[in-house]
């Protein structure tokens, strides 16, 4: 680790749209592991803004999940009642606004009346061709989203673990992207970026996969005056992957902790078997034993 790399706060961030798997074991311990080394707090913030996918049932599977694993967070909601009353992003919506309002008024943003599978143009990946971004449709029109005007030419200044600086540009998939939906919500990659910002998070863990998104995040936060989260370092790590090779989901009931709690697994083999996934060919018995293996 770089020591003049000096990290404040880091966050589990959840989404309450199927019990917790494998996958997301791995990212927990991952980031309790790097606030740990890096003296950093823990944020628990659960992305709910999606309200059509958010369950109450999910949401209490968070706090029985970490609780179970004895994943430690420092700030954050501890149950369903404060999660619903203090934390849930719905009481910042105003600042999502906020930020939707300033991208409206530098011109940055286009009324689309497409559909999802409008822009699919493959089945691995879905790239907007720019359908809409041109016909000056009204951004108080029905049923459009909102999309960022992108250039894909930008180059994104990266600040990765331990210290190291990566420069990239936005993938095609990431061009336009919504940012706020049809249903007048905003989506994901703003709400993200505005939490962490308003959170005072500078490190954020998260998969491989979601590199594209990190892009976008850091992008959309160059265009959102005093948005401090460019200032952020970032850890991708690698995907566990099911017997398919395909990586681990919420759609996959038999890797999730509620099924593996109740199979009778303890928490101990529930990180030995992370282990395994691993390769890293040892037993562990707590969350920072796993850490310990990983040799991050």
């Amino acid at each position: 680790m770089d020591t003049n790399l000096i990290l404040n706060k880091t966050r589990l961030a959840p989404t309450p749209s199927g019990f917790l798997h494998l996958g997301n074991v791995l990212s927990f311990v991952i980031t309790a592991g790097l606030a740990k080394k890096s003296n950093a707090k823990t944020l628990l913030r659960i992305d709910d803004a999606d309200r059509e996918r958010t369950n109450k049932l999910y949401v209490q599977d968070i706090f029985d999940t970490l609780g179970f694993l004895g994943i430690p967070w420092h700030e954050g909601p501890r149950n369903l009642h404060e999660y619903e009353h203090e934390y849930s992003q719905v009481h910042r919506m105003h600042l999502y606004n906020i930020a939707l309002q300033q991208l409206r008024d530098a011109g940055c943003l286009f009324a689309c009346q497409c559909t999802r599978t409008q822009v699919v143009v493959n089945r691995d990946e879905s790239v907007y061709p720019g359908t809409c971004r041109d016909k000056n449709i009204p951004l108080d029109a029905p049923n459009v989203s909102w999309r960022l005007r992108t250039d894909n030419s930008k180059m994104l200044a990266v600040k990765t673990w331990p210290g190291e600086v990566v420069n990239a540009t936005l993938p095609p998939t990431m061009t336009d992207y919504i940012v706020r939906k049809k249903d007048g919500f905003p989506a994901y990659q703003l709400t993200s970026v505005i939490d962490d910002a308003y959170f005072g998070v500078d490190l954020v863990v998260r998969g491989q996969d979601l590199w594209g998104s990190t892009l976008a995040q850091l992008y959309l936060a160059s265009l959102l005056p005093g948005n401090t989260f460019g200032n952020s370092t970032f850890y991708h790590h690698p995907l566990l992957t099911g017997a398919d090779g395909n990586k681990l989901s919420k759609s996959a009931g038999d890797t999730s902790v509620q099924f593996l709690r109740k199979e009778g697994k303890r928490p101990e083999d529930i990180y030995t078997l992370l282990a395994g996934m691993l390769a890293a060919g040892q037993s562990a018995e707590s969350w920072e034993e796993l850490f310990r293996l990983m040799g991050i």
